[in-house]
């Protein structure tokens, strides 16, 4: 058993980083908008950690705080990741579909290049040497971090869809010009979703920092896009549970079938593309419909009788 958690530790708390990430999308997704930035602000998050972490400017600070200085990370990549989907929100959310999604892949790349280019991010090279997390040794001692926030973020999307503020996001992805005769006003509700996501894949990306003990532009990209996009549509876009369990598998199956070296890929893609063809409500989406038990037949449905058969 210590064998196997030697082994797969690692790809296990990647599995639950990649179920978070999914959620991160999963909220603008409630509210019926096609946002690729998670990558963006994910990147944002990690780069505050490894700074706050490895500048020198910040030394004194890591020195008076300890552990302490970790939770502080956290929320200052969640406030500057809240901050700046909230700037970027309100402009981009007044688009739609496949606009909206070329606003936000526009936002990754600018991210991107800054990172590339900017001192304090150590350019293409990156930072190196991110103290481990409160001087954790194995990579398994990170669900400590990774659990808890992933059992929170369920909870508080469980009673966020039950809600006002989950029915109106439910409203405006079924139909948002019937929702803002209700009452509703689209704009705001779109740019909250928009904002929790992104303070989401903020904390995310600043518990990574230290776990992958390096940093740099190559982790928020327009492939990292595509692949959280992957997990929640794979999982199931319109179930909790969804991104969680297509984070997990779309990860987990390059890793495990790693022996087989470059055709572990190509059978990545084909469960791609089988998901896609035969399970267009996801996987989770697919195991409800074969959980739930099947409606009865109206009598409409039923076959008509004959003559024969109706004769006593």
């Amino acid at each position: 058993m210590n064998d196997f958690f030697s082994t797969y530790g690692s790809l296990i708390v990647m599995m639950v980083q990649a179920g978070l990430l999914g959620l991160s999308l999963y909220f603008p997704l409630q509210a019926g908008q096609l946002s690729l930035a998670t990558p963006g602000f994910y990147a944002l998050g990690g780069y505050v950690a490894a700074i706050l972490l490895t500048n020198p400017a910040f030394s004194g600070l890591r020195e008076t705080l300890g552990n302490g200085m970790f939770p502080l990370t956290w929320l200052v990549a969640a406030l500057l990741s809240g901050v700046l989907g909230l700037v970027l929100g309100l402009p981009a959310l007044r688009l739609r579909g496949i606009y909206l999604a070329l606003a936000t892949i526009a936002f990754v790349q600018i991210m991107q290049t800054l990172a590339l280019n900017l001192k304090v991010t150590g350019g293409a090279i990156g930072i190196f040497a991110i103290p481990q997390a409160f001087g954790f040794e194995r990579p398994l001692q990170y669900l400590w971090l990774f659990g808890p926030l992933l059992l929170l973020t369920l909870l508080f999307t469980r009673q966020l869809s039950r809600s006002r503020v989950g029915r109106a996001f439910h409203a405006i992805r079924e139909d948002e010009l019937a929702a803002d005769a209700m009452g509703i006003n689209p704009t705001h509700y779109k740019v909250l979703a928009f904002v929790i996501g992104a303070v989401l894949a903020g904390i995310v990306g600043a518990m990574s920092a230290p776990f992958l003990n390096t940093w740099n532009a190559k982790q928020g990209t327009f492939d990292a896009s595509i692949a959280v996009l992957a997990f929640v549509l794979i999982g199931g876009s319109r179930h909790l549970w969804g991104p969680v369990v297509g984070g997990a598998l779309l990860t987990a199956v390059p890793e495990v079938l790693r022996f087989l070296a470059d055709w572990r890929l190509v059978i990545n893609g084909l469960v791609l593309v089988v998901a896609s063809l035969y399970l267009p409500q996801g996987i989770v989406g697919a195991f409800e419909r074969w959980r739930r038990p099947a409606p009865p037949r109206r009598p409409a449905d039923l076959p008509p009788v004959t003559a024969a058969e109706g004769r006593p």
